[in-house]
C-alpha cells in the first residue's frame, strides 16, 4: 500500500458511521467519483484497503483519488437525492453517466417535383419541408417506414424523371409497397396525391385516416375507377394491419417502462421499453463500459436515467431487484408528485415484457461485438447455469472413438460465441497405447493440447492451440470428468471442464461437474445449444475413425495382387466393408467396378485360403 492510499484509509477510518455522500477527488481538485453510503466510514475505507478485491475500473479510479471530501445527511433517502443532483452537476468521470443524446426527430419532405419522406435527426437548411419535433426517434422511424409501405412510396436512390426507364422496377414494386415511378408510367398528380395521403397518415392518428381512404373508396368505386378504389382498398387493410401490430401488449396500464440489464465481461447494456396506452411508443438502449457488476449498473441506470427524464411513468418493470428500492421508489414518486410503482414481475404479461427487454439488450450488447442477441444470451444461461466466472465465449469439447479398441481416435472441436469455428477443429490418434482405455485416451489428448498451449504461449502465440478455451466439455460422464479434472489441475491453468451426459436413447440429459450433475430442461436454449454441441463432437471424431478405419482396411486389400490403390477405393465404395468384402463370391466380385477375373480370383482366394475348388 503507497502512502498516499494509506494516508486517505487514515482519513477514511476517522469519518462517522452515519449516511451521507463521498465526494472523490484528483490531484487537480476535480471531482472524479461520488457515491453515496449508508455508513460513510465503512464504505469510503473499502476503497482505500487491499485493491486485489475492487473491479479494475474501482482500482483506476482510487489510482487518480488525490483526496476526498463528504457531505452527511439525515437519512438514506436523502443520500440519494442529493447524490443524483450532483452527478448531474458534475458528471464525474467514473460515475456510470448516460448521455441525453437523442434529441428531437424528425419528417423530412424533400424539396423536388417527386417528393420523398424519410426520418432525421437534425433540420438542415436545404430548402425541404421538416414536420416535428418529435421525441421520439423509433416512433418517428417505424412511421415513416410504415408510411412509405402503406403508400408504395419509393425509398431508393434513383433520381425522377432522370432515370426514368433506365431499369427494371426492384423487388419492392413485386411485392407491392412501391408504385415504381421510375417505370415512367406513374403520373405525378397520382405520385403527389400518394405523398399527402402519407403525410395525412403520420401528423394525424391512424382510425382518421382509414375513414379518409375508406371515403376515397367509395367515391372512386362510384365513378367506376376501380383500380383506385382497389388502391385504396389495400391502403386501409394496411393500415388497419399496423394499428393491429402495434398493439403488442394486452394489459390495461397507461403507463409502463419495462428496464432490462445485460453484461457480458465488463460491458454492460441497459434497455428500457416505453409503453403508453397499451402500445410499445419508444425504445432506448444504452452501452456502458468497466462496470462492476449487473446489479450496480441497474441500480445507477435506474437513478441517472430518471434524472435526465421529465416524464417518469406511473409504472416501472424490472427484470431484477435492486439496492435501496423503497428510497428509489419514493424518489421517482415524488419527482412524478404522484406514486410510482417499482416491481419486477414473476409471471403474466409484464414477466414477457421484461424477458422481450433482456433480449433486446442482448442484441444491442451482441451487435456490438458481431454477435446475435440470441448466442449471446444462450451463453450468459450457461453461464449462469454452470456457475462459470466469465461468458464461455471459446469452448472446446473432445469425445473419443474406437471400435473394439482398434483405431483409437479423438475429435476436438471448438464453438466461438456459440457458433461452430470449424478452422480450429482437431483430430488426435492416441499413440501411448493400444486397446480400448477411454480415460486413458482422454488423459492423452488433453495433456497433448495443454503441452501445445505452453509452446504456443511460449512462442507468443494466442491463436489455434495458443488460445485458452473458456470451457471444456467432453462427451462422457463421471469417468471421464475424473479422467480430465488431474491433467487440468497439473497444468496449473483454471480453465472449467464439464462432462456432456446422455440417456439410455443417446439424448443430452445433463451436465455434469466436480459436485454432480446439472440438470438440463429441453424447453430451454441453451439445453439446444449443448445438444448441439455433444452431437458435432461425437459427428466429427466418428467420422474420423470411421476415415481411419476406411484407410486402414484398404491398404490392406492392397497386399492382395491384382489390387492396387485406385481398386482398393472401389471395392470398399461398392462393398463398404471387409466383412462383405470376404463374404462375396467370385461372380459378385466381379461386379465391382473395373474389376478383372484374374483380380477377383485373387481377392477370394486371399479370404478363401483353404478352398480347393477350381475358379479360374
Amino acid at each position: 500500500m503507497n502512502e498516499k492510499i494509506s494516508e486517505l484509509r487514515k482519513k477514511a477510518m476517522a469519518l462517522p458511521e452515519l449516511p451521507g455522500v463521498y465526494i472523490m477527488k484528483n490531484k487537480r481538485s476535480e471531482i472524479i467519483y461520488i457515491g453515496k453510503a449508508k455508513k460513510l466510514k465503512n464504505r469510503v475505507s473499502q476503497y482505500f484497503g487491499s485493491q486485489n478485491n475492487h473491479p479494475e475500473k474501482v482500482r483506476r479510479m482510487v489510482e487518480n483519488v488525490d483526496d476526498f471530501s463528504y457531505i452527511i445527511t439525515d437519512s438514506e433517502f436523502e443520500c440519494l437525492i442529493l447524490e443524483c443532483s450532483l452527478i448531474k452537476q458534475y458528471t464525474p468521470k467514473y460515475n456510470i453517466l448516460l448521455k441525453d443524446d437523442k434529441g428531437y426527430s424528425y419528417i423530412r419532405v424533400s424539396n423536388e417535383p417527386w417528393r420523398r419522406l424519410s426520418y432525421v435527426l437534425q433540420k438542415a437548411d436545404d430548402g425541404a419541408t421538416y414536420i416535428g419535433p418529435y421525441k421520439s426517434s423509433y416512433y418517428v422511424k417505424s412511421s415513416v417506414e410504415e408510411a412509405n409501405k402503406i403508400f408504395a412510396l419509393p425509398t431508393c436512390s434513383r433520381k425522377f424523371p432522370e432515370d426514368f426507364g433506365k431499369a427494371r422496377p426492384c423487388l419492392n414494386f413485386h411485392i407491392k409497397q412501391c408504385c415504381a415511378p421510375c417505370t415512367g408510367r406513374v403520373k405525378l398528380s397520382d405520385y403527389n396525391e400518394r405523398v399527402e395521403e402519407a403525410l395525412s397518415f403520420l401528423q394525424g392518428d391512424s382510425a382518421s385516416t382509414v375513414k379518409i381512404l375508406q371515403e376515397k373508396m367509395m367515391e372512386a368505386s362510384e365513378n367506376l375507377d376501380f383500380e383506385r378504389a382497389a388502391r385504396y382498398r389495400d391502403q386501409i387493410r394496411a393500415v388497419k394491419k399496423m394499428r393491429d401490430k402495434q398493439k403488442v401488449v394486452n394489459i390495461n396500464l397507461d403507463e409502463l417502462d419495462v428496464i432490462a440489464v445485460v453484461s457480458e465481461g465488463s460491458k454492460g447494456c441497459a434497455t428500457v421499453l416505453r409503453f403508453a396506452d397499451s402500445r410499445l411508443f419508444d425504445t432506448e438502449s444504452f452501452i456502458v463500459d468497466d462496470i462492476e457488476s449487473e446489479e450496480e449498473l441497474r441500480s445507477q441506470f435506474l437513478l441517472r436515467y430518471y434524472t435526465l427524464r421529465d416524464d417518469v411513468p406511473k409504472n416501472i418493470a424490472l427484470d431484477s431487484e435492486i439496492e435501496d428500492m423503497e428510497d428509489i421508489t419514493r424518489w421517482l414518486s415524488e419527482k412524478k408528485k404522484r406514486k410510482v410503482t417499482l416491481t419486477v414481475p414473476q409471471r403474466g404479461v409484464q414477466k414477457n415484457l421484461v424477458e422481450m427487454c433482456r433480449k433486446n439488450a442482448f442484441e444491442t450488447l451482441g451487435q456490438r461485438r458481431g454477435v446475435t442477441g440470441k448466442q449471446l444470451s444462450v451463453l450468459e444461461e450457461l453461464k449462469t447455469l454452470l456457475g462459470l466466472d466469465r461468458l464461455p465465449e471459446y469452448i472446446e469439447s473432445y469425445d473419443i472413438s474406437n471400435l473394439a479398441g482398434e483405431d483409437n481416435v479423438a475429435g476436438m472441436v471448438v464453438f466461438e460465441n456459440a457458433r461452430p469455428l470449424k478452422s480450429a477443429y482437431r483430430k488426435f490418434k492416441i499413440k501411448s497405447f493400444s486397446g480400448q482405455d477411454d480415460y486413458g485416451s482422454m488423459r492423452e489428448v488433453l495433456s497433448r493440447r495443454l503441452d501445445e498451449y505452453q509452446k504456443k504461449h511460449d512462442e507468443g502465440v494466442d491463436t489455434g492451440f495458443g488460445r485458452l478455451p473458456d470451457l471444456i466439455l467432453l462427451d462422457g460422464g463421471k469417468g471421464q470428468l475424473n479422467a480430465a479434472l488431474p491433467v487440468i489441475a497439473e497444468s496449473g491453468l483454471d480453465i472449467p471442464v464439464f462432462g456432456m451426459v446422455k440417456d439410455d436413447h443417446h439424448r443430452t440429459r445433463a451436465i455434469v461437474g466436480e459436485k454432480g450433475e446439472i440438470a438440463l430442461k429441453p424447453n430451454r436454449a441453451v439445453f439446444t445449444f449443448v445438444t448441439g454441441i455433444q452431437d458435432e463432437v461425437h459427428r466429427f471424431s466418428i467420422t474420423f475413425n470411421r476415415a481411419q478405419r476406411k484407410k486402414v482396411l484398404g491398404s490392406s486389400l492392397e497386399q492382395i495382387d491384382g489390387v492396387g490403390r485406385k481398386r482398393a477405393s472401389e471395392l470398399m465404395r461398392y462393398f463398404r466393408t471387409i466383412r462383405n468384402i470376404s463374404q462375396a463370391s467370385i461372380e459378385e466380385l466381379l461386379g465391382a467396378p473395373s474389376m478383372t477375373r484374374p483380380a477377383a480370383y485373387n481377392i477370394y482366394r486371399y479370404f478363401h485360403p483353404d478352398e480347393d475348388e477350381d475358379h479360374s
